[in-house]
Order: structure tokens, then C-alpha cells, then sequence
């Protein structure tokens, strides 16, 4: 975070926790944006219409604090003008050697070690362990606890519940739900919902299928 100055956006639970997370690393939090604000001040800070985004002709630092996958990204799109920052907590232990993307979280006591890549505006949540040389995509969301082994795959937009095992070297396609407390053996192909232990496939997540129609809407519009 280089800004000392920080946007949020996104006035719910999610940026609650976000605001804290910046706060404790010494940072103020300007303001939260929404497009639909319940208040005027959100644990005393203000709350501004993203009417605000179109009327400040500035470049704003911001993270976005939605934690819809598909949500995440189309807002993304329209903040694209602006300056996204990742944000870790100082409890996080981060290996030196990995990447991380802009618009990043990564919540308190979560471990990524060596070499692991994180794409651009992921949710590393709550005690998560990320283990070395593990590559996960933009959009993704981790959830509290959960443990991905050496060399896993997670594909954009996929939501891995809390407290899901992944065993190394699996690679999990694009836009999955993987359900709280599965343990996934083997690949699972894009869009897939997966349950169980072993995880199962249930059906076909219906995001899949709009997030496909909002990249060839992005494509063909430009």
C-alpha cells in the first residue's frame, strides 16, 4: 500500500474487516464507496455514493471489498481508471518469492509460502495455507481455513468454502464452487460445484455461464 490515503469500496462485512486490516497497518481509510449506501458512516467513516467515483475526476486508491467473485470483477472493470492496492495483514506470513496482484487481500494468520503466484484482486481469507508453488487465479476467493497443498491450480472466479482440503498437484478449473469442508483428490474441470469427501461433482455452477456471457459481452464491446 503506497497510498496513505484509501478508498474502499464496498460498505458491507467484507469492507469492515478490509478497513480494520488497513488501519491496523497504519493507514487511514478516506472513505467507503457503495452503490447503494444504508448509512452515511460506516464505523465512523464515511460512506459515499459511487456517484462520488464519477463526479472525482482524481485517480483514487481503492480496494474493492465485495466478496462475489463475478461481482468483483465487473466492478473491477468499471474502476479500471483508478488505482487498486493489495492490502495483507500483518499477522499474514508471506514467503519472499511470491507474487501477488493489485486489489489483493489477504486476512489475518494466512500463510502463503515459496514461489506461489496470487492473481489481481483475489480474497486470501482467514487462516488459509497456500503452500509453495501453488498458482491461483484473479477473482479467486479462499475461504477461512482452508489448505491448498504444494502445486495446486485454482482457475478464476472459483470459490474454494472454508476448511476445504486440496491435495498437491490438482488443478481446479474456472468458476467452481468447491464446498465447506470437501477434500478434492483429483482435477475438477470449469464451473463445476464440487461437495464431499471425497469431493463430488453436483452440477454446473450457473455463474459459469454468466461470467462467460460478461467476457464475450467485454470482448465484443472492447
Amino acid at each position: 500500500m503506497e497510498h496513505k490515503e484509501q478508498f474502499i469500496f464496498g460498505a458491507g462485512g467484507h469492507g469492515k474487516v478490509i478497513a480494520e486490516l488497513i488501519q491496523g497497518n497504519n493507514f487511514k481509510v478516506e472513505a467507503f464507496i457503495d452503490d447503494c449506501p444504508k448509512s452515511k458512516l460506516l464505523n465512523s467513516i464515511p460512506v459515499y455514493s459511487s456517484n462520488f467515483l464519477e463526479a472525482n475526476d482524481m485517480k483514487l486508491s481503492v480496494i474493492i471489498a465485495v466478496g462475489d467473485n463475478l461481482t468483483r470483477k465487473n466492478i473491477s472493470k468499471r474502476l479500471r481508471n483508478n488505482i487498486f492496492f493489495s492490502c495483507y495483514h500483518k499477522n499474514a506470513l508471506l514467503s519472499p518469492s511470491i507474487t501477488i496482484g493489485e486489489g489483493t487481500v489477504v486476512m489475518s494468520n494466512s500463510v502463503i509460502n515459496s514461489n506461489a503466484t496470487i492473481g489481481k484482486h483475489v480474497i486470501i481469507n482467514t487462516a488459509t495455507i497456500v503452500e509453495h508453488d501453488c498458482n491461483i487465479e484473479s477473482f479467486v476467493h479462499i475461504s477461512p481455513r482452508a489448505t491448498l497443498l504444494g502445486a495446486v491450480n485454482v482457475g478464476e472466479g472459483t470459490h474454494i468454502g472454508s476448511g476445504v482440503v486440496v491435495l498437491p498437484g490438482v488443478t481446479i478449473g474456472k468458476w467452481c464452487i468447491i464446498g465447506a469442508g470437501s477434500v478434492i483428490l483429483k482435477d475438477i474441470p470449469d464451473g463445476s460445484i464440487v461437495v464431499g469427501n471425497p469431493g463430488r461433482i453436483i452440477k454446473e455452477n450457473p455463474v459459469f455461464i454468466k461470467a462467460l456471457e460478461s467476457e464475450s459481452l467485454l470482448v465484443y464491446f472492447g
